[in-house]
């Protein structure tokens, strides 16, 4: 009777924690959404100067209270699944994790405390608590998508770091030191300011051949810029024509992201139903 009621209380707190479809489950997540952009707030003013010496100590002590209750909060997510570890791993487990230690950092470091706008991140609950779940399941493709497409970057990558090389040293022959082309790092430098199009224009060529040489750097500039972009595109294309999507999250690692007709989660092997 004791393991009934045992399980009973973890799956109803797993309910409220981590599922959005139940009045419980969205009231506690529209109460932690607010709860972590009052206290993204509370760190904004105090970092204004002229408010931080009226009410420094208040807002000290606000941020303390947030903290302790982002702690609870991290430590029942803990408690209410059968796999913490899966949680703790995961990319939301890991934006709580990374939003409660600056609190406990400027406990030994101060200025720590600044970066508490890390809680930030975790308004990303708010495309699970308001049915937008679809949007927060991109992140998945993004990242398959950009496994894929890993090794050809970095050919690409590679590709451009050799181009801009030689580029940099053909303005180093071609152009005077005065003109700021001083050494071969130099000119390198500013064949990657060129050629990404960015053009800063501290360093800039006068001779005729120089010229010519940055004009064929800004087009080739131009005709490489989308590639990257064009290989993420199509590899995420791939990978979202091979996933299809339900928003339930599963009980034991509290991953979200499953097959419509999953019988058991893709992350941990759990069932996704409980008994």
């Amino acid at each position: 009777m004791a393991k009934t009621e045992k399980k009973d209380w973890r799956f109803n707190l797993h309910e409220i924690i981590y599922e959005s479809n139940t009045p419980a489950g969205k009231a506690f997540d529209i109460g932690l959404l607010i709860a972590i952009f009052t206290s993204i707030i509370v760190v904004m003013l105090d970092s204004v100067q002229s408010i931080h010496q009226h009410y420094g100590i208040l807002f000290n002590r606000v941020e303390w209270v947030f903290s302790a209750l982002f702690t609870i909060e991290y430590i029942l997510r803990l408690i209410s699944i059968r796999k913490p570890l899966k949680y703790v791993f995961s990319l939301l487990g890991i934006i709580d994790l990374i939003a409660l230690i600056p609190s406990y950092l400027s406990i030994f470091f101060v200025g720590a405390q600044s970066l508490l706008v890390f809680r930030a991140l975790r308004l990303l609950r708010v495309f699970r608590i308001f049915k937008l779940g679809h949007f927060l399941t991109e992140i998945n493709f993004l990242t398959q998508a950009l496994k894929n497409s890993i090794r050809k970057i970095s050919i690409f990558l590679l590709t451009v770091l050799t181009l801009t090389v030689i580029l940099g040293s053909i303005m180093y022959l071609v152009e005077k030191r005065e003109n700021g082309f001083s050494n071969i790092p130099e000119s390198i430098y500013w064949a990657i300011v060129t050629i990404t199009t960015v053009g800063y224009g501290d360093i800039s060529p006068v001779t005729p051949m120089g010229k010519f040489v940055a004009s064929i750097v800004m087009l080739t500039g131009y005709a490489i810029i989308a590639v990257p972009t064009g290989i993420i595109t199509h590899d995420l294309a791939l990978a979202s024509r091979k996933t299809k999507h339900k928003f339930e999250s599963c009980p034991s690692c509290g991953a979200e992201g499953h097959d419509h007709d999953a019988l058991f989660c893709k992350y941990c092997g759990s069932s996704l139903y409980r008994s």
